[in-house]
């Protein structure tokens, strides 16, 4: 059995993957902060700062597998605080890096990268992702650590937190009745269950054509943002009411996030996947049970 360490399995999309391996049979820890809420009898949860080197080659020792989902996730957050997001999102990253090319025994290594990554949007937190991403490749070509990169698109699901667009405008919609959006609500964006997603992130360890490869993850659900919000409305039997917050949707892509960069990357598309609307309905489910429970 292939022991694999999960870096921020305890958050989102990666206590989804640390599921994922677990129904595969992985002997599966997760390195966090903070344990998780979701928290498997069949995982193991190590408390893991990674800017602390000596914990993080703790964490990996005995691996086959290290994936990293550890990030300052949030754009705004990310432009207000750009020391704190180089710091976790870069530094945090090399210290892994380092941590598995000193064990010398990692079959590889998986980094949860952005569709940000190469956009020319995406300030601090994009740079940050684009960062790390050089780093990895680095790593492969210096010392041999094989890898794979992914590029998430925009997730959802019944775990997110407030660092996660949807969960705010369900959160917001079932709270205040209402649905904020800034620009002129023509943004496109492909979303994907992060339970789809995070299949694909297991699928992509079980392939080695996906080795030192740069994996672009999305969904087939493309819709503009106001029909995004027109779809939430309905499912709320049309009770919300959506308002324009600002003119513009300053650091956020508006059509695509992709910038002409010379290196190429696959994208993978989920598919049997988890309709959207279904998703949000589950979602907004999911949120109002958390918000009557407090």
């Amino acid at each position: 059995m292939k022991k694999v360490v999960i870096f921020g399995g305890s958050g989102f999309l990666g206590s989804y993957v640390a599921d994922e391996f677990t129904r595969r049979k992985y002997d599966v820890v997760i390195a966090d902060i903070a344990p998780s809420p979701y928290l498997k009898p069949k995982q193991t949860f190590v408390r893991v700062n990674i800017m602390e080197m000596g914990e993080v080659e703790q964490a990996i020792a005995g691996a086959a597998l290290v994936y990293n989902f550890v990030a300052i996730a949030n754009l705004d957050e990310a432009i207000h605080k750009p020391v704190h997001t180089m710091s976790i999102n870069v530094m945090g990253n090399l210290n892994i890096l380092e941590a598995c090319r000193q064990n010398g025994k990692i079959e590889r290594f998986v980094y949860a990268s952005s569709a940000y990554a190469l956009s020319s949007e995406g300030s601090f937190y994009g740079i940050s992702k684009h960062s790390s991403e050089k780093l990895t490749d680095e790593y492969y070509k210096r010392y041999g650590l094989k890898y794979t990169v992914i590029r998430y698109g925009s997730l959802y699901g019944e775990r997110a937190s407030h660092n996660n667009y949807i969960y705010n405008l369900l959160s917001d919609a079932l709270q205040n009745g209402t649905l904020h959006y800034s620009g002129d609500g023509e943004d496109i964006r492909e979303y994907i269950h992060a339970a789809d997603a995070a299949k694909l992130s297991v699928d992509i360890i079980e392939d080695a054509q996906y080795e030192n490869e740069h994996i672009i993850l999305t969904g087939i659900e493309k819709l503009k943002r106001i029909e995004l919000l027109t779809m939430i409305n309905e499912i709320m039997q049309n009770s919300l009411t959506i308002t324009q917050h600002n003119t513009e949707n300053m650091g956020h892509y508006k059509i695509t996030p992709y910038a002409f960069h010379p290196s190429a990357a696959k994208k993978l598309v989920a598919n049997p996947y988890i309709d959207l609307g279904q998703g949000l309905l589950e979602c907004i489910q999911f949120i109002h049970k958390e918000l009557h429970s407090e």
